[in-house]
């Protein structure tokens, strides 16, 4: 018997403002922590990216705010990377309004003077990097000292990047008395030590697997010589669809959207070296459909929930097994298969065979065919490594307010035009959409070519503004 968001405690103004974004029933993180965090106690959650966790911590952080005093936010939430701070701030938004209250996101890469205004104006809600909320606090734009509600998202991530000395700081300048939610894809190691010091006897929930199944995707591990790495990948950009392509270094992802745009492919680029504005706008092409291939570095491996991704391509090898299963992670997302592709040179043959035994794969190294790419979906052989986790897949992602179904009808003459000009087809992804929670990506595109036409013709009015 399913559970509804008014049986959990949930307020009716907030459960109508769900309901209008088509969100009913709430997925297990939520029916999990929301009823502890809406009590008033610590909660420490784990639970994988697109699971739901920020509508599980942002209705108990709505719900306690109240109207705050310029430069003095009564809520904070720590995000890693940008992009999740911005997701967040726009799903957070309309449940917001319902209370009359003000959410600004602030991070590296945008105007500082802006958001100093906002705060002068007074924002209840603050969705921060800990870098650009030093600065504004050095600059004596806000105070903690009122903050009651602290979320700390992404934290192993945060603690992977090496921010957890600045949470701490962060957290030391806040109310002693504060509720303290912190959610994470795993709660070892350094989070553990976050738990134990700034959580106040915490309600733990574990949701879904510790770890990306790596079960659910389907593995290639493929022969490529570094110079023939652009055409193979070009291809299996075209035959799967919607595509992740990771590589190493932020030089090298440039180089390489540069080469798959000439060899016909719509890609887009996003690294840290990257404006605010062109991270934002390669983003939102690949999410649209736009652009078939976003080329990135590992900052785009965690933090990011980006649906209907059909394949990740490791262009470079990953570090190790984590960085591994963080980028394919990106596909076969809330229970949806997924193809992922590594190309392997002569060199890295016994570093890839030490990388699938820590992962528990049995993949043998090929050469590149894709016919036995589009004709495979199932899964590939598993041993069971220690620490494995087999825990049950959830079968939805959470669907942010903003988003809107991909129009999948006929490309229009301009973009036929476009085409010829090129001489190559551009090819777009398609998605496959329900109205309010999904259950996750379709494998891989079928249509490249069918969305752009109409996307460019959306409305954005209902996008929410951050300020007064």
């Amino acid at each position: 018997m399913s559970t509804s968001f008014a049986e959990l405690g949930v307020p009716e103004s907030l459960t109508r403002v769900l309901a209008k974004s088509g969100i009913d029933h709430p997925f297990e993180i939520q029916t999990a922590t929301i009823p502890d965090a809406l009590a008033g106690r610590d909660v420490c959650g784990r639970a994988p990216t697109g699971s739901g966790k920020t509508i599980a911590f942002g209705i108990p952080l709505i719900t306690h705010t109240v109207s705050s005093k310029p430069r003095a936010p009564r809520a904070l939430v720590l995000v890693p990377t940008r992009e999740l701070a911005e997701q967040i701030a726009n799903e957070l938004r309309p449940l917001a309004r319902a209370k009359k209250l003000w959410v600004m996101s602030a991070y590296g890469g945008t105007n500082i003077s802006r958001q100093i205004q906002q705060l002068s104006k007074g924002v209840d809600v603050v969705i921060a990097c800990p870098g650009r909320l030093h600065d504004l606090i050095d600059r004596r734009s806000l105070t903690l000292e009122d903050v009651e509600t602290v979320v700390i998202d992404e934290a192993d991530r945060m603690a992977d990047m090496g921010f957890l000395p600045e949470v701490r700081k962060l957290l030391d300048l806040t109310s002693s008395q504060r509720q303290t939610l912190l959610f994470s894809a795993t709660l070892d190691g350094d989070v553990a030590t976050l738990t134990r010091d700034y959580q106040n006897n915490p309600v733990r929930h574990e949701v879904g697997p510790a770890t990306p199944n790596v079960g659910s995707m389907t593995h290639f591990f493929w022969e490529v010589d570094r110079s023939d790495r652009v055409e193979q990948a070009t291809k299996v950009i075209r035959s799967t669809g919607k595509t992740m392509v990771f590589v190493r270094t932020r030089h090298g992802v440039d180089r390489v959207t540069k080469q798959l745009r000439r060899s016909g492919v719509e890609a887009v680029a996003i690294h840290g070296a990257r404006s605010q504005s062109q991270r934002d706008r390669s983003l939102k092409q690949f999410t649209d459909g736009e652009a078939l291939a976003l080329v990135a570095t590992d900052v785009a491996a965690r933090g990011l929930h980006i649906e209907d991704v059909a394949c990740v391509l490791h262009f470079d090898p990953p570090e190790d097994h984590k960085a591994y299963l963080h980028r394919s992670g990106r596909t076969a997302r809330a229970g949806a298969s997924g193809v992922v592709v590594s190309f392997v040179d002569r060199s890295q043959h016994k570093s890839i065979k030490f990388l699938q035994k820590k992962l528990g794969l049995q993949v043998p190294l090929s050469r590149p065919d894709l016919g036995e790419l589009n004709g495979s979906r199932s899964t590939v052989p598993m041993t069971n490594p220690r620490g494995q986790n087999r825990g049950p897949k959830n079968t939805q992602t959470q669907r942010s307010p903003k988003e809107k179904p991909t129009n999948t009808s006929k490309s229009s003459s301009r973009q036929k035009k476009r085409a010829n000009t090129k001489g190559k087809k551009s090819h777009s992804a398609t998605s496959k959409h329900r109205n309010g929670q999904r259950s996750g990506a379709a494998g891989r595109s079928s249509a490249h070519n069918k969305s752009q036409g109409n996307r460019k013709r959306r409305s954005h009015s209902n996008k929410a503004r951050s300020h007064r």
